[in-house]
């Protein structure tokens, strides 16, 4: 689950890492209440939507005066802002950041995020702040230093150090850095999270060290336990049929292509979604419906895929198991009484109970597309939709 900057600052608070002074506004209004509460000029007004590069698509600007301050919040908020990671379509901007300007000496980049290929979590700092990372990475890979950390040992003050000095961090500096990495470590582990980063870290013309920007993505599956982060959902910033499959703990992503998958599995569905570009269509989203999925979670599941406009074929791709076929069959035919099926549909089913899945779909009267494996499958979903 991501937040927005403002919310992953307020958890910065909690656990004593600086940030700028500010708060979050809904109107120009308020952005210059906010302002003379900070007295003092100039203030920065940042865009909060759930996107990086805001800054290059106009949703960071500086304000010099409190009239300036109005009219650049009135300009970003509701303007439709592009960035590299919203897509062309871009997002609307319902809220900004307005907070004290600095006076920064240096910009550096900060994060930590799980490996899964050592199974430690990775400290990884550059003194290239403020840029993409990357870019960074691609073009000058040295620029930036990796500290694993045992997670059963957790951070140590050597880690903390070999950070800052690979960061050539300022001896005046160096104290406020090593407390600072260590409670956003303590931040990333409390939380289960996913990434914290900062980009830029800042060190001030005053020699201390402060988080311009925050950025926090969490675990979903440990959200159970973090009732104060699920608050900070924004389902605005989400798409709406994602927001309506999480209602029915439906694992569903929303993708650019034209082939609704409906699998059970995980890896069945990266399968499936490979295959299918193989043959020469595109996905239009992942759907998992879970090994333990029933009747009405296909049905749902089966009523998001139709109502994605791009849908223009869909694929059923289901190993019985815990889900068996005859469950899936009639999630699928309940979801066609209810709603109609205007695509072409290709099934494909092994496993506990095919006979009896393939019977109640034979027995439905759907216009439906039988395939004998994966392969087949793809490729008649793939000639259907290009039909």
């Amino acid at each position: 689950m991501k937040i927005h900057e403002y919310q992953a600052k307020e958890l910065f608070k909690k656990f004593n890492i600086p940030v700028p002074d500010g708060s979050v506004a809904f109107t120009p209004e308020e952005a210059g209440k906010i302002t003379e509460d900070l007295d003092q000029l100039p203030v920065v007004i940042k865009a909060q939507i759930h996107a990086g590069g805001r800054g290059k698509g106009g949703g960071v600007k500086l304000a010099k005066s409190m009239s300036e301050v109005k009219k650049t919040a009135g300009d970003i908020i509701g303007m439709n802002l592009i960035t590299h990671q919203t897509g062309p379509e871009g997002k609307i901007v319902k809220k900004v950041l307005v907070e004290q300007g600095l006076d920064i000496a240096k910009e550096l980049y900060l994060s930590i995020i799980p490996d899964r290929a050592t199974a430690k979590i990775v400290i990884m700092a550059s003194e290239a702040g403020g840029m993409d990372i990357e870019e960074v990475a691609a073009a000058t890979p040295e620029k930036i230093i990796k500290v694993y950390i045992d997670p059963l040992m957790g951070i140590q003050p050597y880690h903390s150090r070999q950070v800052a000095f690979g960061l050539q961090m300022p001896p005046q500096t160096m104290k406020l850095f090593v407390a600072m990495l260590s409670n956003l470590y303590r931040l990333f582990i409390d939380y289960d999270c996913s990434l914290v980063e900062i980009n830029p870290l800042v060190i001030t013309a005053e020699d201390t060290v402060i988080a311009l920007d925050a950025k926090i993505d969490f675990d979903d599956n440990a959200l159970y336990r973090h009732k104060d982060i699920i608050e900070y959902r924004d389902i605005d910033e989400e798409d709406p049929l994602e927001v309506e499959a999480s209602k029915f703990h439906l694992n569903y992503i929303k993708l650019e292509g034209n082939v609704g998958n409906m699998v059970n599995g995980a890896g069945l569905a990266m399968a499936t979604m490979d295959i299918i570009k193989l043959a020469g269509a595109e996905p239009a989203n992942f759907l998992d419906v879970g090994g333990g999925a029933s009747a009405e979670m296909v049905e749902n599941g089966f009523r998001i895929m139709l109502s994605d406009e791009n849908v223009q074929g869909i694929l059923i791709n289901i190993f019985g198991g815990i889900l068996r076929c005859d469950i899936l069959a009639e999630g699928v035919v309940k979801a066609a009484e209810k709603i109609g099926i205007s695509v072409p549909v290709v099934v494909r089913m092994e496993g506990t109970n095919v006979g009896e899945g393939r019977k109640i779909l034979a027995d439905s009267g759907l216009n439906l597309i039988t395939a004998v494996d994966m392969k087949d499958a793809a490729q008649k979903v793939a000639q259907a939709v290009a039909g």
